[in-house]
């Protein structure tokens, strides 16, 4: 994440570990902005089964309600574990009631479970069936409480359906700031991190869970909707350009074919009758995602699809309203700074690359998956290359724990400073020095990066010595090894979630070095560390 209002070349307090903000500035770029608690009501719809009383006391235990992760207190879940989520969703910016959806998990059971908990926040719930049998459901909180007809057995895979509505609430957080479901001047602009992805569908909202992701998206006619990964079809576009095709396999267009495509297939309308003034399109995320990467934009945008010259399908779209940015100079960006990091990190881990900017008051930008999001601020190269190197570096490897997101900001800042060096701006050893000459910063020496505490995980230290820590690696162990140490890690770890001990146990590994005493200084410990 980047947050906008900072200085090109050194990240400031960054926001969330996904969402980069539009830079450093007060929080940094990849800091995300809000989270206030929004209370769950109890609802109860025609067609539902009720709430449950108390859980049953045979057939085993409830997972537990929360996985105790400290930076995300009561988010996430334990005794199964999600595989994928397929997320029907009617979009109506403005309307009375913004989403109406259903929202189908399949998972494995981890234990043996009575009940079981999904991470929900301030929306109505119709009904809940679990492989397809209706099934008991109560609200408490943020939490949505299951109690299928009977028990799941450990190992079991299961299927669980929520049909769901309301107008989802951005996240207000005293520390964390306003991200979340952000309304725009003619849609919506969804980024979560670090856990705002259940305000607008019911899920297991950590990163440690990863699953794949379908999305079946309806609008009203004349605006795109554009999420995660590769769509059926072509991707239209509704604000002065349109959309090329891509094939139904995500795979690259055609030599032959024409970078934009206006004769091709636009979204296919949803239905005749009442819902003919509406579209669908369907977007297919076949890699692991972590929840709060997860995102939808609602508007008009100009979108462009294509491939980069190595051969990875790009596609990008831009809200016409946003001055000052040039979709076809934005698409051809994204190209040229994913193809380098493929250089220099391996092989690009998703079915696409490219961004998406739209006209959203936010202050901030965000690594989603295969298509990071950008802020009414626009788009500068240094935070493209932050969002960039994020696929490798915070998606394709997740952290385990919130508390390792200098994994993530740490990295996509200094393949920014990287950038930034190739494109004729500041060497990558005078972003350092700079940074390093700053003796008296408390928000750089006085907090830890590897533990900086919730009210600092989107704080400076996080991105500024998180980067710097790869510098005085990359000055201990040489050129080679400390790029032979990121190809091995976003390898080895390639969608999954790692945590720092075992980075350093990579590092160790390639370098042939001990470096227990080099990590605790730089990431455990307060004060400025010896060069």
């Amino acid at each position: 994440m980047h947050t906008a209002g900072s200085t090109p070349s050194l990240p400031s307090a960054p926001r969330r570990g996904g969402p980069s903000l539009a830079r450093r500035g007060a929080a940094g770029l990849s800091a995300l902005a809000v989270a206030g608690t929004l209370t769950a009501c109890q609802v109860t719809l025609p067609g539902d089964a009720g709430p449950s009383a108390e859980p049953p006391s045979q057939g085993g235990p409830p997972g537990k309600a929360s996985l105790g992760d400290p930076y995300v207190p009561g988010n996430g879940n334990g005794g199964y574990d999600v595989q994928h989520y397929s997320l029907k969703l009617s979009i109506t910016p403005g309307g009375g009631r913004e989403v109406d959806g259903t929202a189908t998990l399949t998972a494995t059971a981890t234990e043996r479970l009575a009940g079981f908990n999904l991470d929900l926040t301030g929306l109505e719930v119709a009904n809940v069936t679990v492989d397809g049998r209706p099934a008991q459901h109560r609200r408490e909180d943020d939490e949505l409480i299951v109690n299928p007809a009977k028990p799941l057995a450990k190992g079991a895979r299961f299927t669980v359906a929520v049909r769901y509505g309301g107008t989802p609430r951005p996240v207000q957080d005293p520390v964390l700031g306003r991200y979340g479901w952000i309304r725009t001047p003619d849609g919506v602009f969804v980024a979560c991190q670090p856990s705002g992805a259940h305000t607008w569908f019911p899920s297991n909202d950590h990163p440690s869970d990863k699953a794949t992701f379908d999305f079946q998206i309806t609008v009203p006619q004349g605006l795109t909707a554009i999420a995660n990964g590769e769509p059926d079809g072509a991707v239209p576009g509704t604000g002065g350009g349109s959309g090329g095709t891509v094939p139904p396999d995500g795979g690259v267009p055609p030599t032959t074919a024409p970078e934009t495509d206006p004769t091709g297939p636009a979204i296919v309308p949803a239905a005749n009758g009442a819902k003919a003034a509406r579209t669908t399109s369907t977007w297919k995320v076949r890699e692991p995602m972590s929840t709060y990467l997860a995102s939808v934009s609602v508007g008009r945008f100009q979108v462009k699809t294509g491939r980069t010259p190595g051969g990875i399908t790009n596609i990008t779209a831009v809200d016409p309203t946003v001055g000052g940015l040039s979709l076809d100079a934005f698409h051809a960006k994204n190209a040229e700074i994913t193809d380098h990091f493929v250089g220099l990190f391996g092989p690009y881990p998703f079915g696409s690359t490219g961004g998406t900017v739209d006209n959203a008051a936010v202050n901030f930008a965000l690594e989603t998956q295969t298509r990071p999001v950008y802020g009414a601020f626009g788009a500068d190269e240094s935070i493209v290359a932050h969002e960039l190197a994020h696929q490798w570096f915070g998606d394709s490897v997740g952290v385990t724990r919130w508390q390792d997101i200098w994994l993530n900001e740490g990295f996509a800042t200094y393949s920014e400073w990287i950038w930034n060096e190739k494109s004729g701006q500041q060497t990558v050893k005078d972003q350092f020095d700079e940074a390093y000459r700053d003796g008296g910063s408390r928000e750089l020496w006085d907090v830890p990066p590897g533990n900086p505490g919730r009210a600092n995980m989107f704080g400076r230290t996080v991105y500024d010595r998180g980067a710097m820590t790869l510098h005085a690696l990359r000055t201990r162990v040489g050129d080679a090894r400390f790029f032979e140490i990121l190809k091995t890690w976003a390898r080895e770890h390639r969608h999954g979630s790692a945590t720092t001990q075992q980075f350093i146990d990579t590092s160790e590994r390639v370098s042939g070095q001990q470096l227990d005493d080099f990590f605790k200084a730089w990431l455990y410990e307060r004060g400025r560390p010896r060069m």
